[in-house]
């Protein structure tokens, strides 16, 4: 795992390359609504586009973590089926729905089931390399999906000079991510985190949570500001130095946003020693994202050499799955 965190820049390369070189075989055209539908590692990458595209995307962008779709899906729907393995159950599934409702359906897949569904009915698939954990993927499916929303014209490809210029970041400031993913992963060794951030980067935040549940086989949760501030806020009322919490952060927030946090950490302050901020890296919105992703990533690796588990295995999940086959 620490191999594949380590190339993270070059996967985006690579996942330029897959997308600059794809060429697809449905026309464009004109849509009222996008749905992505994928799960887990293979729909985070989803979740950070609709942050992306919320304000300037001219038509809804709905991200479905489910076994069904919403019932607007039709003919004038553009469905992106996300699966790394291209057999998780959810997303075959939705699929299947996504035909009977004669939406127009890209994948973005590296095989499976989902390949061989895009085949027979002649969708366009694109393929992504095998062989990872899902979520050490999420620079391949990620950017194929804006390349897919590009295709037709939902967005413009400026995506990829600011993800060139990521690419550059990632690399110059490598030691320094991975030093200080570390040093967060020290103050939350044994703690459980609570991650909060600007609603814009809450896919950031839900990646963050994801990485230290499957990395660093801990329990974690996150929360969006302003919203918290109108519950969650309430909740801290006993004092606990347990509790780590970590505040995803950028010089451009929102400054009502910014207030807010200023705000929080006085409050919060009172029932924890621990709060960190963890600014982004970068001018483009895809510096700030890959830069904070690329960093909580090495906290989450370093989690589990801490905690002396094995970042990679996720037996409990395999265990899931092989259950629910014997139900099918």
């Amino acid at each position: 795992m620490k191999q594949l965190v380590q190339e993270f820049s070059t996967q985006l390369q690579e996942a330029l390359i897959i997308g600059q070189s794809y060429k697809f075989n449905t026309a464009k055209r004109e849509f009222r609504n996008v749905v992505l539908t994928g799960l887990g590692g293979s729909g985070i990458g989803g979740s950070i586009v609709q942050n992306y595209v919320f304000d300037s995307l001219k038509v809804p962008f709905v991200v479905n973590k489910d076994y069904f779709l919403p019932a607007f899906v039709d003919k004038d729907t553009l469905v992106i089926a996300c699966s790394y393995s291209g057999n998780t159950e959810e997303t075959v599934m939705a699929l299947k729905a996504a035909v009977k409702a004669k939406a127009t359906i890209i994948c973005i897949t590296s095989g499976g089931a989902i390949a061989e569904t895009a085949k027979k009915k002649n969708f366009d698939c694109i393929l992504v390399p095998a062989g990872m954990p899902p979520r050490a993927c999420l620079g391949y499916s990620l950017v194929q999906v804006l390349y897919t929303l590009a295709h037709f014209g939902l967005i413009s490809n400026g995506f990829e000079r600011e993800i060139k210029a990521a690419i550059k970041l990632l690399q110059n400031d490598a030691k320094e991510l991975e030093r200080e993913g570390k040093a967060l992963a020290k103050k939350l060794d044994g703690k459980t985190p609570i991650i909060y951030a600007a609603p814009d980067f809450e896919g950031v935040a839900v990646r963050f949570r994801q990485q230290i549940n499957e990395n660093g086989k801990m329990l974690a949760w996150h929360h969006v500001v302003p919203e918290m501030n109108h519950n969650e806020l309430v909740g801290w009322r006993d004092k606990d130095n347990n509790r780590a919490v970590v505040i995803l952060r950028n010089e451009n927030d929102f400054e009502r946003v910014q207030t807010r946090f200023e705000l929080n950490k006085q409050i919060i302050k009172k029932y924890t020693k621990s709060i960190t901020e963890v600014y982004s890296r970068g001018n483009s919105y895809w510096e700030k994202v890959f830069s904070l992703v690329h960093l909580t990533d090495w906290c989450s690796v370093y989690l589990a050499e801490m905690h002396g588990v094995d970042a990679t295995e996720v037996k409990v999940i395999d265990f899931l799955k092989g259950e629910l086959a014997k139900e099918a």
